[in-house]
């Protein structure tokens, strides 16, 4: 019953992934903010009477039992986003989920690109997707891709052949198994690298759920490099959840007869940088991964809800302290006892002008 409060506070229809941090950093734990007054509740930045309402009457918890026992008996754990273990490049965009769904292992500090592409994906598209997949495995590159047939398919299966990590984020339950032909493809996921998804348990993979998803998968990664895609595809919304991002999108060229080289084509004309080898990709992100299935260390900050509200503020871009106030709604007292707090644990640093920063 670990993340009972959360499951319950998630359930609320009009609680958002971004509402859900609002009140996670006004009340410190979802239970508090269940049992908070409507009048407290109201006075949070974006949340408002009619949020605070149905807060108050919403009926959590058959979901939220239902959602702890399924967790306990298929071996999912749950990682919030006050966990170490919570992918730190995640924390940029501007709604994390607040919790996911994990089977394998998460690393906060791995560099990692996804490739994407269709799922009717040519010969030549399935063999460039394998050989770069591995490759970047090699250079200890974590791939993402969202575990559909086709292009994802062939970059997990290179990553593993590479000897590397990859990371599938599902558009359905993380115990749903879709499709079903990559029954062996998902138990070595879980064993070599992770399966993520922000659904609910049993969710089934409806259409609706693949945008929402796609923005996971752009946010877990440095760059997205799209291999096949057919114009208005969904890989080409992945491409945009990037560049909104801030992350570099890359893209393989096609033949121009072929119908799944449209999409990819025109992302190169519009400013996509074009892959023939690894190296264009490499050279391109912030910081190389370690060895292979190394892990580098990472940051355990010790954060407080409050102060883990305004760090993953402060990873989306660096802040003046005027711009913390407002889109935080706290007070200007609390703020500062909070950066001070911060920067003692050194996880974020105050640069001139009353600008601070994550380190």
């Amino acid at each position: 019953m670990e993340h009972y409060w959360w499951f319950a506070l998630k359930s609320v229809p009009m609680v958002g992934n971004v509402t859900f941090r609002r009140l996670l950093e006004q009340f410190g734990t979802p239970e508090r903010a269940l049992r908070a007054p409507e009048a407290e509740l109201a006075r949070v930045k974006g949340v408002g009477a009619t949020t605070a309402a149905a807060i108050r009457s919403h009926g959590y918890r058959p979901f939220a039992e239902r959602e702890c026992e399924l967790v306990a008996r298929s071996g999912v754990r749950v990682v919030t986003f006050l966990c170490a273990e919570y992918p730190k490049p995640l924390l940029e965009i501007a709604d994390p989920p607040p919790y996911l769904y994990l089977k394998g292992e998460l690393r906060s500090s791995e560099t990692a690109v996804a490739m994407v592409g269709s799922r009717r994906a040519s010969t030549y598209g399935m063999v460039t997707t394998r050989r770069l997949a591995a490759e970047l495995a090699g250079h200890g590159i974590t791939v993402v891709s969202g575990m559909a047939r086709g292009v994802d398919t062939a970059a997990h299966r290179g990553a593993l052949e590479g000897g590397g990590r990859s990371i599938g984020v599902l558009g359905c339950g993380v115990d749903v198994l879709y499709p079903p032909e990559n029954r062996k493809l998902f138990e070595e996921m879980a064993e070599k690298g992770a399966l993520v998804s922000e659904f609910p348990m049993g969710t089934l993979p409806l259409a609706e759920n693949f945008p929402r998803r796609n923005r996971i998968i752009s946010g877990l990664s440095r760059g997205v490099l799209v291999v096949e895609a057919m114009e208005n595809s969904g890989s080409l919304i992945t491409a945009q959840f990037a560049l909104d991002q801030g992350r570099d999108v890359f893209a393989i060229p096609g033949n121009i007869n072929c119908g799944t080289s449209r999409g990819t084509n025109r992302l190169i004309k519009q400013g996509a940088k074009l892959v023939e080898c690894v190296e264009d990709i490499l050279e391109e992100l912030p910081q190389r991964g370690g060895m292979a299935g190394g892990a580098a260390a990472v940051p355990d900050f010790g954060l407080t809800p409050p102060e883990a509200a305004l760090y993953t503020l402060l990873a989306e871009a660096p802040l003046h302290i005027d711009e913390i106030i407002v889109r935080s709604a706290l007070t200007v007292g609390d703020v500062s006892a909070i950066l001070l707090r911060l920067e003692l644990k050194g996880a974020i640093m105050q640069l001139p002008g009353k600008i601070f920063a994550i380190s």
